[in-house]
């Protein structure tokens, strides 16, 4: 099996090398790609290609993992394709449909990553849709966990931006909310208190949840606005859109972060230098 991955961050990066330990071939391109991605790249020994069209010529599947912005500027870039393409971004079914047709209809998949790649690696649930879903699902040969939930375009990544809309909006009011009790000396006495409210490692996830925040807050925004793209087509969604404006502000006042802080009262420091 050979797989291409478009994007060699994060989850591009852990994916792949989880299937590298199962003897998957991977490919990359590295044009316009950062410094500390090449260097990633090449450390991993995966096989470069001087475009994403020679890639495709080469694999038997392509995984696209950008940031929400990029997604459809990939695939219109990359074009039509002979073998499998998979839209692993967290994007509306809209942006996901539209990426999705500029490489062929009939052997693409719209997917979308459950849970963290971090954490559970090559593990990490991924549900998918789509015409070629099944075809994308053979890669649980090589010990992934793919789940195919319906036949069309649009489902699985309906199903995540229901989820984002939920588990950023609690991130942005964590980290509203605290961020308040640290100016007030009450941060670790207010998390305690508002853990006992719920699940046992709440207090772990949450300090999770507020160090990928300020350290993701551009990614964020750009999930939030294809949240909002998607809820705005049946609801009024007020919630949502609040949770939108605050990473596109924490965006404006962090900018870019070199490293991801380690623990909450870091990401307070942070948020207090730049106030």
């Amino acid at each position: 099996m050979k797989v291409g991955f478009i994007g060699f961050g994060e989850v591009a990066s852990t994916l792949a090398r989880g299937l590298m330990g199962v003897d998957v071939e991977i490919y990359t391109c590295l044009e316009g790609r950062s410094v500390r991605t090449r260097e990633l790249a090449r450390l991993m020994n995966v096989q470069l290609c001087s475009s994403h069209r020679e890639m495709a010529q080469n694999v038997d599947m392509i995984l696209s993992a950008v940031t929400p912005s990029q997604a459809v500027m990939v695939a219109r870039k990359l074009g039509r394709i002979r073998g499998v393409y998979v839209d692993l971004n967290n994007v509306s079914p809209s942006t996901v449909r539209t990426a999705l047709e500029l490489v062929g209809k009939a052997n693409t998949v719209d997917a979308a990553i459950m849970g963290s790649v971090l954490k559970k690696g090559l593990k990490v649930n991924i549900i998918a849709s789509g015409p070629a879903a099944e075809e994308f699902a053979q890669l649980n040969d090589y010990g992934m966990d793919i789940d195919v939930i319906g036949p069309d375009p649009g489902q699985a990544s309906a199903i995540k931006m229901m989820r984002s809309a939920y588990t950023k909006g609690v991130s942005a009011l964590l980290l509203e909310s605290l961020f308040a009790a640290h100016r007030m000396g009450i941060d670790d006495e207010a998390l305690k208190y508002i853990s006992q409210t719920e699940c046992p490692d709440f207090q772990e996830k949450a300090v999770s949840r507020m160090t990928s925040s300020l350290y993701h807050a551009r990614r964020r925004s750009e999930e939030m606005e294809e949240v909002v793209k998607m809820l705005s087509s049946e609801t009024e969604p007020f919630m949502s859109r609040a949770s939108l404006e605050f990473f596109q502000l924490l965006t404006e006042r962090i900018g870019k972060m070199d490293e991801k802080p380690s623990n909450m009262h870091q990401v307070f420091q942070k948020l207090d230098k730049k106030e």
